[in-house]
């Protein structure tokens, strides 16, 4: 019998309907890779006896005859979403401890539909970060690496941990979370496929939040497909997250028809920055020859607010990050560090808790939010985030879907960039004006570098159109080839 852990989940779904094996064997052939994979520090808490739990009930419902669409199908979990049972850290010191009793809303539909939770996997604290070196629980590392090098390279953020697991084959697919890319740049660096959907898609109800106007729930898997139907799973209304939105929710899956002719893709002239390597740039080049092969129409567009986005999000994430985070305390759940009376308790704690990123943007949140500075920060960024949605329907207007690269390099090696906020924070380059216009966008691999490192396209496309974003999206991984898993190093 293949490896189990190598199938996708469409393949493995495929493989429990015919009795080809059971959902105990698959969940354990994950929990055995697992426990062989503690160097790449992906996993933060494992969960091998609930998986097997969980699988049992599974393989009991499909011997019945009863299976849903995810039955048996071992995942993992971003670790700011709420497990019922299960410590929620959002890798951060200052939840320490903290065992939810409730279950997010998104887990709790792929629970429903059938899924096994392997565990829950790392991040950058409270999703602030790019490539997962912020977690309290240390760094992840990206099971791929240069032709011929040993050197260790970041996976992407802030959902590094979930990109890592679904690349490594020690979890069938994971859930992320985007907030300026946190989902399209890790799946970029990883050669996994990533999907932020239309804010409002998914339900933020039980998701620990880092700036409630932009953060989004989605999946990372291996193929398009994976992804499909992964999201099919995740996505609903929620009358307990009241931005979520009351429509349909299509099958993904079912838009994979392969069929692009006719549809016209947008090439923004804006994104093609200063200093971007040559190999992105051909990259981006090959993925317009795809697209056009396939019988697209390529459209030249201009998104003329594009260079205001990344300082406009550097005021609203903070902001919207320096509200949220303000709940933590040392008072009713996480750390406590004792102080001589309630002020230096709070003190103390955040003082202990909370890690140097962290820190960062609570202080520029705070600042750009206090009296005399609202007006000419937060307020302005406001502003430009409605030009910036603007631009965007106004493409829209002449084209289907937009392509651009989805980072502005390959992976870099570990502790490389961290010393650097600012470099830091160009790595969400292409990806945060999505966040800002609330649309979906997708990241695809579509092949290496020089280096033998992965790179990822992102295609665009309008609210609530996720659809048309997977049909593409299916073109160019077709066109591309489905990435082989990395040579296993760890």
């Amino acid at each position: 019998m293949t490896d189990l852990t190598s199938l996708t989940i469409a393949e493995a779904r495929e493989g429990l309907a015919k009795k080809e094996f059971t959902a105990t064997e698959l969940t354990t052939s994950y929990i055995t890779a697992i426990d062989g994979a503690n160097e790449l520090n992906a996993y933060v808490t494992k969960t091998p006896e609930k998986a097997l739990e969980m699988a049992k009930a599974s393989d009991e419902r499909i011997a019945k005859g009863e299976a849903r669409p995810l039955e048996g199908i071992p995942l993992g979990i971003k670790d700011l979403y709420c497990t019922k049972g299960v410590g929620a850290y959002a890798c951060s010191h200052i939840l320490d401890g903290f065992t939810p009793e409730y279950e997010s809303t998104v887990t709790q539909n792929l629970w429903d539909d059938g899924a096994v939770m392997l565990g829950k996997l790392a991040m950058d604290e409270f999703a602030m970060g790019s490539t997962t070196e912020t977690s309290y629980f240390g760094p992840v590392k990206n099971p791929w690496r240069a032709e011929g090098e040993s050197i260790d390279r970041v996976p992407g953020g802030s959902s590094g941990g979930s990109a890592a697991a679904v690349a490594a084959r020690i979890c069938a697919g994971a859930t992320a979370s985007d907030t300026g890319g946190s989902i399209r740049q890790p799946a970029a660096f990883t050669g996994t496929v990533g999907i932020k959907p239309t804010y409002g898609r998914c339900s933020r109800w039980g998701m620990i939040a880092f700036a409630s106007s932009l953060d989004q729930a989605g999946p990372i898997a291996r193929t398009v497909r994976d992804a499909a139907i992964m999201m099919k799973s995740m996505a609903s209304v929620d009358a307990k997250d009241t931005t979520s939105v009351d429509l349909p929710v299509p099958d993904y899956e079912a838009a994979l028809t392969g069929d692009i002719k006719g549809m016209k893709v947008g090439i923004p002239k804006e994104y093609r920055v200063d200093g971007m390597p040559e190999e992105v740039e051909a990259n981006w080049q090959q993925g317009i020859d795809w697209l056009k092969a396939a019988g697209a129409e390529i459209v030249d567009i201009s998104l003329p607010m594009t260079k205001y986005a990344l300082p406009a999000y550097y005021i609203v994430a903070p902001a919207e990050a320096s509200s949220n985070l303000a709940r933590y305390d040392g008072v009713k759940y996480g750390l406590r560090v004792n102080g001589n009376d309630i002020i230096d308790m709070y003190e103390k704690t955040r003082a202990a808790g909370f890690g140097s990123e962290v820190k960062r943007r609570i202080l520029i949140g705070t600042y750009v939010l206090s009296a005399g500075y609202y007006d000419a920060y937060y307020l302005r960024a406001q502003k430009i985030r409605s030009l910036i949605k603007q631009d965007f329907e106004k493409a829209f207007q002449s084209v289907d879907t937009i392509l651009t690269p989805a980072t502005p390099s390959a992976a870099f090696e570990l502790n490389k960039e961290i010393t650097d906020p600012v470099e830091m924070y160009l790595n969400d380059i292409f990806t945060v004006t999505v966040n800002m216009a609330g649309l979906p966008g997708i990241s695809v691999p579509s092949g290496k570098n020089g280096q033998g490192l992965p790179m990822g396209l992102q295609l665009i496309g309008k609210a609530f159109d996720e659809e048309t974003l997977f049909r593409t999206a299916g073109v160019l991984e077709d066109a591309a080839g489905i990435l082989e898993a990395p040579t296993k190093w760890w």
